[in-house]
């Protein structure tokens, strides 16, 4: 279910009613008859398949499923901010804003191009601001739009979460988990997880997002991506909540054959003879390596090619006498064929955190919270845990 399909003033006299009990309460605070109000949350019940309220002459009492549909929607209420914003607008608003033209966003959703223009002009009325602008053939959002795009997305995220528990209530494990999978977090943790979990929860749909940090961190804020794993930053980031798994140890290596292969005495002025391949300067692993030389006293080289790429760096590895820094977990197949070779191990107390990365705000579902709970265990399984 498309949780921008309900009715937003009947979600919001859903949770008028879970806090009065009255549906004369709830009709004065959406400004509908009190028939109307019976009528959606009728319909409600009937999109959900589920009862939300017990009928009873002193009041409207709230079934279980009112119970964990309320905070949900009164979260994403307080994200949509604007009480006359319909779920139709936010609708066509976000496939406009994802795809950047009327007519991607017609293909995406099977409305006009014209209906889609009629609910974007109207929500602009609404909210009182200019939400997006044409830049050449394109549309682009502007500041104010971008940022009730990311809201709505939020709101997005939160509604969908509450379908899923509401699942759950009726004793089916549905739901999606997006999972935003950084480098090193792709080598043996989560295609683990991910195997064991599908076996336990066969009809939950796991969505793997791969990139880097800088690639997955606004999907991450903007609802988009469910949990981040990867390389934790040294300093939390705003609004980011982050969970250590375990200590990574980055090794140095090289071809097979490289002038460094064997014997190498661990001399640091060795190490800049050579062309390295690191990723670019603030991510943790650039970090790490200027720390190497730093702590054996040594200026560390340029570096004539910076990339993050774990597929592109190896092959460079078997083709060259460049240098890399990386776990050996992310080539342990180049390794265990020997086309490539651990040169030995970073000089002086180089490692980078691994962990999980949320939003402060994120409040998971059971399955969620399980999934999360699963790649703790597997990573102390793993023998890396943190000290």
């Amino acid at each position: 279910m498309d949780p921008l399909t309900l009715n937003t003033r009947h979600l919001r006299a859903m949770v008028e009613i879970v806090g009065s009990r009255r549906i004369s309460s709830a009709a004065r605070a959406v400004n509908l008859t009190q028939p109307a109000v019976t009528q959606g949350i009728a319909k409600l019940e009937a999109q959900i398949g589920l009862p939300l309220f017990d009928r009873r002459p002193d009041g409207m009492l709230p079934t279980e499923a009112a119970r964990v549909l309320a905070p949900r929607v009164q979260a994403a209420l307080r994200l949509i901010g604007n009480r006359r914003a319909t779920g139709a607008q936010m609708r066509a608003y976000l496939a406009l804003a994802e795809t950047g033209s009327y007519a991607a966003a017609a293909a995406m959703t099977g409305l006009s191009q014209a209906s889609l223009h009629r609910a974007v002009s109207d929500l602009s009325t609404t909210v009182g601001q200019k939400l997006v602008e044409r830049r050449g053939r394109g549309i682009v959002l502007t500041a104010r739009g971008a940022a009730l795009a990311r809201n709505f997305r939020l709101a997005r995220s939160e509604m969908r979460s509450a379908i899923a528990e509401l699942s759950s209530l009726q004793g089916r494990e549905t739901g999606r988990i997006v999972v935003g999978a950084m480098p090193l977090s792709r080598a043996r943790l989560l295609p683990k997880v991910i195997s064991l979990f599908h076996a336990r929860h066969p009809e939950v749909d796991l969505s793997i997002v791969e990139g880097s940090y800088g690639e997955l961190i606004g999907p991450l804020r903007d609802g988009e991506i469910d949990l981040l794993v990867g390389a934790l930053r040294p300093h939390q980031p705003e609004g980011i909540a982050q969970q250590a798994l375990f200590e990574d140890h980055p090794i140095i290596i090289g071809r097979a054959g490289h002038p460094l292969a064997k014997p190498w005495a661990a001399n640091p002025a060795d190490l800049v003879r050579f062309p390295w391949i690191v990723p670019a300067p603030g991510t943790p692993l650039r970090t790490q390596w200027h720390v190497m030389f730093e702590s054996a006293g040594v200026e560390p080289p340029r570096v004539p090619i910076e990339c993050g790429s774990v597929i592109m760096v190896r092959q460079i590895l078997v083709d060259s006498d460049f240098l890399t820094l990386l776990s050996a977990d992310q080539v342990r197949v180049e390794l265990d064929a020997g086309w490539l070779v651990a040169i030995g191990n970073a000089l002086g107390d180089v490692s980078r955190t691994i962990g999980i990365s949320t939003r402060e705000d994120w409040r998971p579902t059971a399955l969620q919270s399980l999934f999360t709970k699963a790649l703790a265990e597997q990573a102390t399984l793993m023998n890396r845990p943190i000290s």
